[in-house]
């Protein structure tokens, strides 16, 4: 065997060309080519870095909003009530003469929790039911998949609004029925994952070398199936979101004057011929967050794997 497979024997399993070992074979070098592949993927796509900066200015709004906003989201000036955006109030004031930007800040930790919560529940509970089916096929697979086109014969948001009608009004329950109506989803890829990777020859040498099937299941299957999976789960944060809100919107969320954002747009409708900015602007947050979502999940299910 030459040295050049020798000193890249990954390359030549994977029937790359050999690249010549480095003086020092340390994994510095390769460790710095990847930190610049992707600063250039970041800095080719000023979308995708502006909607980064989005869900991290979401997130850290979520978990710490005293670091936008010194106001209390609850308690209002009534000599102040419908203020328009301006520096003192970017947001505006409500007809309590809340500040509306403190209350959007503080409503991510409601909204975006419940967003959370609810991506978690689809992905365990989809990605399970997805993981028996494909793993042990026969009549499980049977059996597991009818349920599943069930779910999937309902549409989403009326299965939300029936499961939270039965669970009860609250943030938390509101997550459990949206996170319940995406399971679906999560267990149709996850299936077709298993599928695939169960056919990989990998996966039959493993089992021709007598590995126990909990081997077979958390060596090579789990592992090499996760990643559509994850996509999914990034994607799904989006129309959680709006599951969400949407649920809140209704009155099936948090009760006021707790300022979850689809709270915030239901109580600010009444108010459109004279204080636009109650449901414009944090609108334009849930949309902002929805779209930088989708945008990142785009572009890690193909982008990144075209540029490697």
């Amino acid at each position: 065997m030459s040295q050049e497979l020798i000193a890249d024997p990954t390359g030549a399993a994977l029937g790359l060309p050999a690249r010549p070992a480095e003086p020092g074979g340390g994994p510095g070098p390769e460790r710095r080519v990847d930190l610049r592949r992707v600063r250039r993927f970041l800095v080719r796509r000023p979308g995708l870095l502006l909607s980064v900066l989005i869900v991290v200015l979401v997130v850290l709004a979520s978990f710490w909003p005293d670091l936008f906003t010194s106001k209390d989201p609850l308690t209002g000036v009534p000599s102040e009530n419908f203020r328009g955006p301006s520096g003192a109030h970017w947001f505006g004031t409500d007809e309590l003469g809340r500040d509306v930007f403190s209350r959007v800040v503080h409503g991510a930790q409601l909204s975006l929790k419940a967003t959370l919560l609810a991506v978690a529940v689809a992905f365990v509970v989809g990605s399970l039911i997805g993981l028996v089916a494909g793993f042990v096929g026969r009549w499980v697979d049977d059996v597991l998949m009818r349920f599943v086109d069930v779910l999937l014969s309902i549409p989403a948001l009326f299965l939300s609004l029936a499961l939270v009608t039965a669970l009860g009004y609250g943030t938390v329950k509101v997550a459990v029925a949206v996170g319940i109506a995406s399971v679906a989803s999560f267990a149709r890829v996850t299936r077709a994952e298993v599928l695939r990777v169960r056919q990989a020859v990998f996966v039959e040498a493993s089992r021709s070398c007598g590995s126990r099937w909990y081997s077979v299941l958390g060596r090579h299957v789990l592992p090499n199936a996760a990643g559509p999976v994850i996509v999914l789960a990034t994607l799904d944060l989006g129309s959680s979101i709006l599951a969400v809100s949407a649920l809140s919107f209704l009155g099936y969320g948090a009760p006021p004057p707790a300022p979850e954002w689809g709270t915030l747009i239901s109580d600010g409708r009444n108010y459109l011929a004279n204080a636009w900015w109650l449901t414009a602007l944090p609108g334009l947050a849930i949309a902002a967050t929805v779209l930088a979502t989708n945008r990142i999940a785009r572009a890690l299910d193909g982008e990144w794997s075209r540029q490697r």
